[in-house]
């Protein structure tokens, strides 16, 4: 995690939430798919909520990407 998120204390804060917010999401993944997720510094201030509702965002958008590569690689063959 970037410096730019914070303090040592802000930047453990933040990766707490976010593993906490994570884990119950793991299973929305395709089995053997690896999650990097990157705290931008807004997440020093940010609720779980906010969080949450953004890292949701985040792994929808994924999702339908990685569906739409897959459809397109199926198509190619």
């Amino acid at each position: 995690m970037s410096k730019a998120v914070g303090g040592s204390v802000v930047r453990h804060a933040v990766a707490r939430k976010l593993r906490h917010l994570v884990r119950p999401r793991l299973a929305m993944l395709p089995s053997g798919a690896r999650l990097v997720v990157r705290a931008l510094p807004g997440a020093a201030t940010a609720s779980s909520t906010d969080l949450g509702r953004d890292l949701d965002a985040a792994l929808e958008r994924a999702l339908r990407k990685a569906a739409a590569d897959a459809s397109a690689a199926k198509a190619s063959t």
